[in-house]
């Protein structure tokens, strides 16, 4: 069984990879940690004074091997996270999000297991954002493929791509420093309940 812990202190993926730190977040209001969540009131602050960090804000990491049994522990990782740390997800975008999980997480053991035994899934929350992030050690940078009717596979990112665009989210596939690649969806939260 797979579950996802909490990271702390654990550099592998606070960057994924990447030499200037950069971490990928959706645009708009509430969406940065320096912003205030209540509208517009300041730095960061109620009143002069920091606010604390939601309950379910954090980052969780879990590896798993490339192989099909991931792709279900992954999934069910993922949603006992959603619950556990009472992340306000609308019904509808945590359904999206599961079956993104699997699309995501089936590719990196369809196609990268031979160069990456293991995956890396990682969930990072904030005020008004969820990032849900795959990593494996393949080099190649897949790209959405166009639609062919005849095809029964090779459509996983167009989808992927369409449930973070109805949820009004951002995705994109990146390299890493060490040579393999991270494929990260970022969605919109609903009102957190204070």
């Amino acid at each position: 069984m797979v579950t996802i812990e909490r990271k702390g202190g654990d550099p592998t993926m606070d960057d994924h990879g990447r030499q200037d730190g950069t971490v990928p977040r959706p645009e708009g209001p509430g969406t940065r940690p320096d912003e205030d969540r209540d509208e517009g009131k300041g730095e960061g602050t109620d009143e002069g004074k920091p606010l604390d960090p939601l309950p379910y804000e954090g980052v969780w990491r879990f590896t798993a091997p490339s192989v099909e049994a991931s792709v279900p522990q992954a999934r069910h990782a993922v949603r006992d996270l959603l619950v556990r740390q009472g992340i306000p997800v609308p019904a509808d975008v945590a359904e999206g999000l599961l079956l993104i999980v699997s699309e995501l997480v089936t590719n990196a053991v369809r196609h990268a297991a031979v160069l990456s035994p293991t995956l890396g899934v990682e969930v990072a929350v904030g005020s008004g954002w969820l990032r849900l992030s795959v990593e494996d050690n393949h080099p190649y940078r897949p790209t959405a493929l166009e639609t062919d009717h005849a095809r029964t596979g090779g459509r996983g990112l167009l989808l992927v791509r369409e449930i973070t665009r109805e949820a009004g989210g951002a995705c994109d596939v990146a390299h890493t420093a060490t040579g393999g690649k991270v494929v990260w969806v970022a969605l919109p939260l609903g009102p957190a309940a204070r």
